[in-house]
């Protein structure tokens, strides 16, 4: 399985989108400052993430989130977390 992930910057409030095999050790290099890209960015929190069943459907899926109709769709799937 590999895992399109939706990461929330606390301090800037910005979201992180990526793709992983392994989400769990993913998310503890992004918390650990080893991903130069977040590196500045945390602490991080894992707000949404979506199961693919090869890696070439978790790629294609992280560039459409990368997109303004994937934001679009990240903001309302998540619209209860952001407003609460």
């Amino acid at each position: 399985m590999y895992y399109v992930y939706i990461l929330k910057s606390i301090r800037d409030k910005h979201f992180y989108v990526g793709y992983t095999g392994n989400l769990k050790k993913r998310f503890e290099e992004h918390e650990q400052g080893k991903v130069i890209s977040t590196m500045s960015r945390r602490p991080l929190k894992l707000v949404y993430y979506e199961a693919c069943l090869n890696k070439y459907d978790a790629t294609y899926r992280e560039k459409y989130l990368k997109t303004a109709w994937g934001k679009r769709y990240i903001k309302n799937r998540i619209k209860f977390y952001l407003t609460g």
